[in-house]
């Protein structure tokens, strides 16, 4: 009896990339859909998206561990997580001593000084969860709006919500995917990339 009991922690231990996500599976949602302008057609769009996750999957590891641990306090996808970080500031790569070049946001999520006053060191997890929990109250913000719509629309919704208040701006559209949603398609690309990778 108890070593299988031995046996069922180590599992946990060894296999910390189960989904305990309250949101959907990430990776069950369609293939995102990322507009192109003809003259960049080879180098832009899903085929961009993947090669910018892959360079930055390097990166992301270093924060393996408390993107995990955030996400599973908050109930969410942690490739999800490592998606936004990478969208945002390409796990830090864009940033100067953990600003944007214009210095209006702040960290790995980028959090608009304007908006809140971020929490601990730009690439802390104290930041993390910071901005991973403005991302659970925006999904939520979306589900209380909109009660009937499918679980996938409302998480895409929570994306469009959580960019649009990093940028410090009001969202008031019925559907705020119509503004941001090669935003949204680009971060859910990331997050199904990070999945199949450990995340």
């Amino acid at each position: 009896m108890i070593p299988a009991l031995l046996l069922l922690g180590l599992s946990a231990l060894v296999a910390p990339a189960v989904s305990y996500s309250c949101y959907g599976d990430i990776s069950a949602l369609q293939a995102p859909r990322i507009s192109c302008t003809p003259v960049r057609s080879s180098d832009c769009g899903y085929a961009l998206v993947r090669r910018t996750a892959e360079a930055d999957l390097v990166r992301l590891r270093r924060y393996e561990i408390p993107i995990k641990r955030v996400a599973r306090n908050l109930c969410l996808d942690p490739a999800l997580i490592g998606a936004l970080i990478s969208q945002e500031s390409r796990v830090g790569l864009l940033l100067d001593n953990g600003w944007d070049q214009g210095r209006h946001k702040y960290g790995l999520m980028q959090i608009s000084r304007q908006q809140l006053q971020p929490y601990g060191l730009w690439d802390s997890e104290e930041h993390i969860n910071q901005c991973s929990s403005i991302l659970v109250l925006s999904i939520n913000e979306v589900r209380a709006r909109h009660p009937t719509w499918t679980w996938d629309r409302q998480l895409r919704g929570g994306i469009c919500t959580y960019h649009a208040k990093m940028g410090n701006v009001r969202v008031y559209e019925e559907d705020p995917c119509s503004t941001y949603s090669n935003y949204v398609n680009s971060v859910i690309g990331r997050a199904q990339y990070f999945k199949r990778h450990g995340f």
